[in-house]
């Protein structure tokens, strides 16, 4: 199974190729760049998912002259996504402030309700850390910036623990849950 941190096979390869053509040939339409692309790099339906998911994530704008398009790598790509992580990390931090906060019901729930919640929320959890520590890494990496949310946000992962192993299926729910947050146990304990 890849991890959600791995690129799809070459995807990163392919993007790179699309990127590395448009920089240099930034006057290339459409049509133009899909005759540089194929089959050197990749084919004409990899290229166009490959292109659309760029313009998606905005790594990529699209201007239209006449009935062309022409492709650029966005001005103050950098600036932009580093706004955008850093908003999509404090929404996710409210929202797992309040999901935490009705972890009580928890112990109502069948087995597999709890292993599902207690994943999910875990997952959550360490991507929004995940997400204040690159930001804190590209902001200022000799200081913790957002100490009070890596704090808080540990706190969080204790309190969904501390509900886990006071659970009566706890050797149950404990051994998946953390096969399936990526944390792996050995498997000969000696």
């Amino acid at each position: 199974m890849m991890s959600q941190f791995e690129p799809e096979g070459t995807s990163f390869e392919r993007e790179r190729a699309i990127l590395e053509e448009i920089h240099k040939n930034p006057e290339l339409h459409h049509n133009a760049l899909i005759k540089l692309m194929v089959p050197k790099y990749m084919a004409k339906t990899t290229f166009e998912k490959t292109k659309n998911r760029m313009v998606e994530k905005n790594v990529l704008s699209v201007t239209k002259r006449g009935n062309k398009n022409f492709y650029k790598i966005t001005e103050n790509y950098q600036k932009k996504s580093l706004q955008l992580m850093e908003r999509f990390t404090h929404e996710n931090y409210q929202h797992l402030q309040h999901e935490i906060k009705k972890i009580d019901d928890y112990h109502h729930k069948d087995v597999n309700e709890k292993i599902l919640t207690c994943i999910q929320l875990l997952r959550e959890l360490l991507e929004t850390d995940n997400g204040f520590t690159l930001l804190d890494s590209i902001k200022n990496s000799k200081k913790t910036l957002y100490k009070d949310e890596h704090l808080e946000i540990q706190e969080m992962i204790s309190k969904v623990f501390n509900i886990i192993f006071n659970d009566q299926k706890f050797e149950l729910i404990y051994p998946v849950v953390m096969k399936y947050v990526g944390i792996y146990t050995l498997n000969n304990f000696e």
